[in-house]
């Protein structure tokens, strides 16, 4: 009986071939729907929270704007922070924008950012040509830079920028090195950055104190102990004013982001869902109009001994074909869009089996629940009605 009633569903299908494409459109639609948006948040994703990772799951962000008696930390204060306990390194960063020159091309406006060798030493993904800013850089205030993409682009395109000069403030810098390019999904973008050592941007800069500084840690479950020392270094340095410091540990941070992304994905689900319901009400309209159809069939069926039972499943199995199929389609579509927009805006391509699995069941769900209801009306035909109509 099972097999007879597959087969029944599936000849119908094919006779029927522009009714039945109709019927699945909406599920193909509402299938490729999710998986385009899945897979794209899915992308967006991996790159945001590969990007808010890079920023340090490790490290601890200090912005001191200091009172009106002391405004900054100095030398003092940052040797305090960075010889305590479970601190592996600390990073200053002085901040700017000015106009920078290679010969007779000019750009504008520019980010500076004055950092030292610990900043290259905890993120190993910035560089990607020549030597990151070192120690010696540091000490003896050299005038080198690392530049970014867009910089390398307006400024020495066609040319190889690593040992040429650029001119930031009247003087004179070695370029020894450039940046990664980062995406448009990247939480701080390096691509139109110039990075010079922080002791050579407060010289040139007329800089005097640091306003920001990362403080890179030994072991982050001890991280709430060591956001407690650095607060009281610096309390007891700007005389306990508490508004006069921010102290912010990152991996709070990203934990808040990967939370907040897994809401927008199960919403951007949700929504793409809904197609789907649509698509499911598009089957039992066009199954309903089937039945009304095949009133005749019906009847036959019925009066050469076919059981209700039987009639049932065979609409039943045949709005589970239109679904698994209007699913493999929808998949297929779903997959190419989301590989062709990954591809525009620079994201990486990820669709998982869970998602996969997703889709095909929530077809094959849609083709159950909205195909019960015109196989029951189906099924409870009474033959000397049915075959009025012959």
């Amino acid at each position: 009986m099972l097999l007879e009633s597959i087969r029944m569903s599936w000849e119908n299908i094919i006779n029927n071939k522009l009714r039945s494409f109709l019927t699945m459109l909406g599920i193909v639609i509402g299938v490729a729907s999710i998986i385009a948006l899945i897979t794209l948040m899915q992308g967006a994703r991996q790159s945001i929270s590969d990007q808010v990772s890079a920023l340090g799951v490790n490290k601890i962000m200090v912005t001191a704007t200091g009172t009106f008696l002391k405004q900054g930390l100095n030398d003092d204060d940052i040797n305090k922070i960075a010889s305590l306990n479970n601190i592996s390194g600390v990073s200053p960063t002085i901040s700017a924008r000015t106009n920078i020159a290679y010969k007779d091309r000019i750009r504008r406006n520019v980010p500076i950012q004055g950092k030292n060798e610990q900043f290259f030493k905890n993120d190993n993904t910035l560089l990607r040509d020549g030597r990151v800013i070192n120690i010696l850089d540091i000490e003896s205030k050299n005038n080198v830079a690392l530049i970014g993409t867009n910089v390398i682009n307006d400024l020495f395109y066609g040319e190889n920028p690593i040992g040429k000069e650029i001119i930031i403030n009247s003087i004179a810098y070695t370029i020894i090195g450039t940046l990664n390019t980062t995406t448009a999904f990247s939480i701080n973008s390096n691509n139109n950055l110039v990075i010079i050592p922080y002791t050579t941007a407060m010289k040139t800069l007329g800089v005097k104190n640091v306003v920001n500084l990362d403080v890179f840690l030994t072991d982050t479950n001890k991280a709430d102990q060591s956001v407690n020392d650095i607060k009281q270094v610096l309390s007891e340095s700007f005389n306990y004013k508490d508004d006069s410091f921010t102290v912010f540990n990152m991996g709070d941070m990203i934990q808040s982001f990967q939370i907040i992304i897994s809401m927008m994905s199960m919403l951007l689900a949700g929504i793409a869902a809904i197609s789907l319901v649509v698509g499911g009400i598009g089957i039992m309209n066009m199954m309903l109009v089937s039945i009304t159809e095949r009133t005749t069939e019906i009847g036959l069926r019925k009066a050469l001994g076919a059981t209700p039972i039987t009639i049932q499943l065979q609409f039943i199995i045949e709005a589970i074909f239109l679904s698994l199929i209007g699913g493999i389609i929808g998949l297929l579509v779903g997959s190419i869009v989301a590989y062709i927009a990954s591809i525009l805006i620079d994201l990486g391509f990820v669709i998982t089996p869970s998602t996969i699995g997703l889709a095909v069941g929530f077809s094959a769900a849609v083709g159950i629940i909205f195909g019960y209801m015109p196989a029951r009306k189906a099924s409870m035909l009474n033959p000397i009605d049915a075959l009025r109509s012959l």
